[in-house]
């Protein structure tokens, strides 16, 4: 009997705003080790004694930049299973799949090791003997978690009490003054959201608890497209929109955690962080004798406790003290250190407002590479264009823009409309709008191109897309914000 490490990558991250977007959320966050925290996941998942197949559940979106973080670390005899989401309906759908996907290609006595992809552990061999310990017990047939021993009344965490090894009940993110009296008590634990359990018990224990959800997944998974690379070991596993999206959201707390009896808990010591709440929203980093920090240039002057994350531009204080600045290529954000946990709502207030900040960077990650908005004006859009080796754009056209490609590096493989060529640096060709076209990089090395877009209407979800390798939506009967 082995393990199966799920690593569950998603979420929008809104606490972690601007650093993370909903089009590239929380997982993808390098620290200042220059590793993200998906790199950071799948690396302790790999150091599990017994760990098989490393199951990760993401959107489907999201599924070839997790590949692209993956296969940064180089690690190699690892077997993966993809499995894609159309959209997110919450943990207890992801944890479902993760159950049946592995109780059928593994066995029902393969335990899961439930990992999200977006925290921080600063004592791997701690961490990898917590794990040890709840896996020994996950096969007696109990649902095991990990509960952190808190060192400070936290109010961004949710709580476990625990009576010995045995949980008491799981109680929500508390206020100052109770959060103090757990502390104080000695009997309460922060949640990590780490959990063990044989892949079989917990398909019981979802028939019992949520059994429509359930089905749901059993349903989607019945229906689902997968495909099998054996000279990468990878399985990917694309569930279909439109069953997925029936199935009911809840998180697994509520829909199995809470209801469930016979809990157990190890209590751990292991430097977690979620990276989401008070202090915690900077990732580690050296800090002065004034309690500063700072990750990407910076110059400070009578500065104390505070945090500056810059990712290119110099960024200089005075004076100041208990800041949190985060600069980004197309927003800033300065707050409080003691009101990080409240940024959310500046993402809530963009996302009402269809700002988009909320939900992209300037720099947008797609399937085939990336592409970065390098000026807008009246009428006309700029972009430096990005398409990975092997990278295929859609066959699409645009109702609104016309748009004239320039090629910077790489050869560039062209539809545009009746005809099909290549251009090398220095080459272009202008589309004009109501052209179907169609962009492709069969070369090695990436292809860069700068595109100007002009017309009355700019943005992305001016598309109809035709065909597509990636299995997008064709032909939007509404506009689409993909590209």
């Amino acid at each position: 009997m082995g393990i199966g490490p799920v690593i569950v990558c998603g979420g929008a991250g809104s606490r972690l705003w601007p650093l993370s977007r909903e089009a590239y959320p929380k997982p993808f966050i390098r620290l200042a080790d220059g590793f993200s925290l998906i790199q950071h996941a799948l690396r302790r998942a790999a150091a599990l004694e017994g760990a098989r197949d490393i199951v990760t559940i993401t959107n489907r979106e999201l599924a070839f930049e997790v590949r692209d973080h993956y296969a940064e670390l180089g690690l190699e005899g690892l077997r993966h299973r993809f499995v894609l989401e159309p959209e997110g309906r919450d943990t207890a759908a992801a944890i479902a799949v993760a159950a049946l996907e592995i109780q059928a290609a593994i066995g029902s006595d393969e335990v899961m090791c439930i990992l999200p992809g977006d925290h921080t552990i600063a004592r791997l061999d701690a961490f990898v003997a917590a794990v040890s310990s709840a896996v020994a017990i996950a096969r007696t047939g109990r649902l095991v978690t990990l509960g952190i021993v808190p060192d400070a009344p936290e109010t961004g965490y949710g709580y476990i009490e625990a009576d010995g090894a045995d949980v008491v009940r799981f109680v929500e993110k508390p206020d100052a003054a109770t959060a103090r009296r757990f502390l104080e008590s000695g009997r309460f634990l922060w949640n990590s959201g780490m959990f063990f359990c044989a892949a079989g018990r917990m398909v019981e224990l979802m028939e019992r608890h949520c059994p429509d959800i359930l089905s749901g997944c059993r349903a989607s998974l019945a229906a689902a497209r997968r495909m099998v690379d054996e000279s990468t070991a990878t399985v990917q596993v694309e569930l279909p929109k439109d069953i997925f999206a029936t199935v009911r959201k809840q998180s697994i707390d509520y829909a199995v955690l809470e209801k469930a009896r016979n809990l157990a808990v190890i209590r751990c010591d292991i430097g977690w962080s979620d990276i989401g709440s008070g202090a915690a929203f900077a990732p580690p980093s050296p800090r002065d004798a004034r309690g500063h920090a700072a990750i990407g240039p910076a110059v400070t002057v009578d500065t104390r406790n505070s945090f500056i994350h810059s990712a290119d531009r110099l960024v200089t204080t005075l004076g100041v003290e208990d800041l949190v600045i985060v600069d980004t290529a197309d927003a800033l954000l300065v707050a409080s250190r003691h009101r990080v946990q409240d940024v959310k709502t500046i993402s809530a207030r963009l996302k009402a407002e269809n700002h988009p900040a909320h939900r992209e960077h300037r720099k947008v990650h797609r399937p085939w590479g990336t592409y970065t908005v390098l000026e807008t004006g009246p009428r006309f859009k700029i972009k430096r264009i990005e398409v990975r080796p092997g990278g295929r754009l859609s066959l699409q056209m645009h109702y609104h823009r016309s748009e004239h490609w320039v090629v910077v590096a790489g050869r560039a493989r062209v539809v545009n409309g009746e005809r099909e060529f290549s251009l090398d640096p220095d080459q272009s060709t202008y589309i004009p709008a109501g052209t179907r076209h169609r962009l492709e990089n069969g070369e090695p090395q990436p292809l860069i191109l700068i595109e100007v877009q002009t017309g009355e209407y700019l943005e992305e979800d001016d598309i109809v897309r035709f065909d597509d390798v990636y299995g997008r939506d064709l032909q939007p009967s509404k506009p689409s914000r993909s590209s």
